[in-house]
């Protein structure tokens, strides 16, 4: 049973993690890294191609998770797969003991580092959850009956801080309709934008987990303010940012990080860290935000 549907279904504010697997077949480096969060998360995000550069499989990845009893959230992109291929590996996911499954559409390969590659996009991430859920009801799309059905607890991603912000309500709401039953959001930085949004989505009645990255200094920011759509980090923490030592920048970012969790606590059911490398930093922050 997946512990991330018991501690949301009571009601219990969770934190789960995030790990990025390699660009290579040793990924001792990244279950180092997941073994890290261990006593601190509730279950660990494994991203899948992230911003489209070339990777090993989230799925290898969370499959090795659950043979260390650590609890994956196994993320699955549509940027790669007709309906066939992520059927299929959904239910390869399921018979390797994987539960929790966060369905995207996926950044376009113009943004990665195989720009050449074509971009199948069959279904997107609304669909992707139908999809999935349909699995669970015990047919394929296209109503065929499958011989033993999975029980896949569904996730979905929002943006609290896109401009303007009602698509994103609008899609929120089509992914629950499709069977999500809870979310994570792109990163947060400012809390009112969070309470805004959550303002907005009070009568979805479903779990949301606010998403935090862990900043490693001003550039980093500012670079996401660029290039990253509807996540802004204010010019306040910037300056925090660049006032800081380099020495000194991993105690700031544990201090902001925790900060804003503080902040944000109210208004969610849960944070989802985003360390970037720095998971050594998780435990600090847990203890700072007082979770």
């Amino acid at each position: 049973m997946s512990k991330l549907k018991d501690k949301l279904s009571s009601r219990e504010f969770v934190v789960t993690g995030e790990i990025g697997p390699p660009k290579g077949v040793d990924i001792s480096g990244c279950l180092h890294d997941a073994e890290q969060l261990r006593d601190y998360v509730t279950a660990i995000n494994v991203t899948d191609l992230q911003s489209a550069v070339f990777r090993i499989g989230s799925l290898a990845v969370s499959c090795k998770l659950v043979e260390r009893r650590l609890e994956p959230i196994y993320q699955l992109t549509c940027r790669d797969r007709n309906r066939l291929a992520l059927q299929s590996d959904l239910l390869s996911a399921w018979a390797l003991g994987i539960e929790n499954v966060l369905c995207l559409t996926g950044d376009h390969p113009a943004m990665g580092d195989h720009t050449e590659a074509k971009p199948v996009y069959d279904l997107d991430s609304v669909q992707l959850i139908k999809a999935a859920s349909t699995l669970n009801q015990g047919q394929d799309m296209s109503g065929h009956e499958l011989d033993s059905k999975p029980s896949f607890f569904l996730g979905g991603v929002v943006t609290p801080g896109a401009d303007p912000v009602e698509p994103q309500v609008i899609k929120m709401k089509k992914k629950i309709e499709a069977g999500a039953v809870f979310f994570q959001t792109q990163a947060v930085y400012e809390p009112d934008k969070l309470e805004d949004f959550m303002n907005r989505v009070q009568g979805f009645n479903v779990p949301v987990i606010a998403g935090i990255v862990i900043l490693k200094g001003a550039a980093m920011a500012k670079f996401m303010n660029q290039n990253v759509a509807g996540i802004t980090v204010p010019d306040s923490i910037i300056e925090e940012m660049s006032d800081t030592p380099k020495e000194d920048r991993k105690k700031q970012a544990v201090e902001i990080t925790a900060r804003i969790i503080r902040q944000v606590k109210p208004l969610c059911q849960g944070v989802h860290i985003m360390p970037l490398g720095w998971d050594e930093l998780v435990p600090q922050v847990i203890k700072e935000a007082e979770l």
